[in-house]
């Protein structure tokens, strides 16, 4: 016998997210200034684990929706689909456009460049020092 679904549709995933969204507060980052310490109120991110809190604090727990396992959650996997891009996609242009922390934008997003300009992608054995310079006394 399947397991009792407590989101019961997909729709109701979706509105939980609505509902994620809109009950993040503004964040007040105070920033020191010639004038002094002036407040200025930043928005949240969007993330998979600010969602799950959520979610968890009013009764659900959304991870097995997402994981999937065994095919359970099939008719899930376009919205949290959806989800997971529309929390990507915040993060990106909000470190895009200096919102949020571009670095750690680009790791939670695995889009750090990694870019071999030493090794040509080959193994370090061993590294050899040439030292320029005059050897004769003077």
């Amino acid at each position: 016998m399947a397991k009792h679904k407590y989101i019961e549709t997909p729709e109701r995933l979706y509105e939980l997210f609505e509902e994620y969204k809109k009950s993040r507060k503004p964040r007040e980052i105070q920033k020191a200034t010639a004038a002094g310490v002036k407040s200025e109120f930043h928005m949240p991110p969007l993330t998979m684990e600010g969602f799950e809190v959520y979610c968890f604090k009013i009764g659900y727990t959304v991870e097995h929706y997402f994981k999937n396992t065994n095919g359970a959650y099939d008719e899930y996997c376009p919205i949290c689909l959806h989800i997971k891009r529309e929390i990507r996609n915040d993060q990106i242009e909000g470190g895009m456009v200096g919102q949020y922390n571009p670095s750690i934008t680009q790791r939670l997003n695995g889009l750090t460049e990694k870019t071999d300009v030493t090794t040509n992608g080959k193994d370090l054995n061993e590294i050899k020092i040439n030292i320029v310079g005059s050897t004769g006394d003077k």
